[in-house]
């Protein structure tokens, strides 16, 4: 219910928080899960979510997509945060949710925030209540859930994972804002292009950081003589605390181009001033070091260079410039002196077309799980760990993905 301090409390909220969209229809991005005729969106449309989670990068949508799913449901929503909630914390939720479900015939839908925190006794304490269905988990998180939750949740649930907003869908939501009665249309702003470009592109494909940035502008840019907030690019870089990238999109690609062959040509000293000279230009270190993980696989075939160049990753993720730095040259270098081969595409491609053209050809006997032929195989530590046999289909018996030198 409204009372006095009501709409001086829906003020004081980030515009991020103001503008989050009640409905399918505002919200933007993750076509490729929520597009017309995608599983999740006729799972909502039916009103049929089961316990699912959502798993990416800040700033999303995760939040908010579940926050709709309840709303469209009709359901009852309750939101957790695994950081600050605990087992008791839980088992209140479970006999409101169970009370609820008794009087009103009404599910309740508990998002859980950050739920690769949980401990395994926190989440075995919602076992027996999401097998009931009186309890509808979403679980949002950062991590990927199938190395950092529970077997049990993870197993009850399913994994949706988010990506990146692109650019034009973070442009619509600022646009969305700035014509909002409830977001900005009060202040009267102008804002560039370019600026507007800068905050859809350099925030990293997160609509939260994006309109934090554009909040900061309207509240500090000060009014001109004609009564408008003019935001500029140079606004919007200093609104969002990241450097504008200096390169057109050409010279940017011409300049990524490079370096990455010189990653596959073995030349460190070119490659680590091309990833120097995009990281002075503004470009996040963290796409160089995903360049470097890609190119470990696909041109050194070696576990040495793909280990170093995704710490590198881990090490700018949670140590930040300039620091990071040094991890992503260790990896570049390490990636550049790796001997280079080919044969790890090689083989992806040859046993992905195999697949594809000889999905039901019968594998041996002998290989197969518990049966009488499988008595004849050949434990290969019984004879000092190799022994002659055949693994493949008869019509691929003669295939070698990975030829030995």
């Amino acid at each position: 219910m409204d009372n006095l301090f009501t709409h001086m409390h829906d003020n004081l909220k980030p515009l991020a928080e103001k503008m989050r969209p009640s409905n399918l229809d505002g919200f933007v991005g993750q076509r490729h899960i929520l597009g017309e005729g995608k599983l999740l969106r006729r799972l909502i449309q039916a009103k049929k979510v089961p316990s699912c989670i959502f798993y990416g990068p800040p700033g999303t949508g995760k939040t908010t997509l579940a926050r709709i799913i309840a709303e469209t449901a009709c359901a009852k929503f309750v939101m957790l945060n695994a950081i600050s909630s605990g087992v008791a914390d839980v088992k209140a939720v479970i006999e409101e949710a169970k009370k609820t479900f008794e009087m009103y015939g009404k599910k309740t839908y508990l998002l859980l925030d950050e739920c690769h925190r949980w401990s395994k006794t926190q989440s075995d304490s919602l076992l027996a209540v999401l097998e009931s269905g009186q309890i509808v988990l979403i679980g949002s998180t950062t991590e990927s859930p199938n190395y950092s939750m529970t077997r049990a949740i993870v197993s009850r649930c399913t994994l949706f994972e988010f990506r990146q907003v692109g650019a034009e869908d973070i442009k619509k939501a600022l646009k969305r804002a700035l014509t909002a009665p409830n977001g900005l249309k009060d202040y009267n702003i102008t804002i560039e292009e370019e600026a507007l470009d800068y905050f859809a592109s350099a925030c990293g494909g997160d609509v939260r950081s994006a309109l934090n940035g554009l909040e900061l502008g309207a509240l500090t840019t000060p009014v001109n003589g004609a009564g408008e907030i003019v935001i500029t690019k140079e606004t919007a870089v200093e609104c969002l605390q990241k450097k504008a990238l200096s390169l057109n999109d050409d010279n940017f690609y011409h300049i990524l181009s490079a370096f990455c062959k010189s990653l596959r040509g073995s030349d460190a000293t070119a490659a680590l001033y091309y990833a120097n000279r995009l990281i002075e230009a503004g470009c996040e270190p963290q796409l160089l070091a995903r360049r470097t993980i890609a190119h470990a696989s696909e041109d050194c075939c070696s576990a040495k260079a793909l280990n170093t160049a995704c710490n590198a990753l881990f090490v700018l993720n949670n140590l930040g410039m300039p620091e990071g730095n040094l991890a992503l040259t260790q990896a570049i270098i390490e990636v550049c002196e790796a001997p280079k081969t080919n044969k790890v595409v090689v083989a992806m491609g040859m046993a992905i077309d195999d697949a594809r053209n000889h999905p039901d050809d019968n594998i041996p006997d002998y290989l197969k799980n518990h049966t009488e032929a499988s008595k004849k195989y050949k434990y290969p530590h019984d004879y000092g760990g190799w022994v002659e046999q055949q693994y493949l289909p008869d019509s691929l018996k003669d295939r070698d993905y990975f030829p030995k030198k």
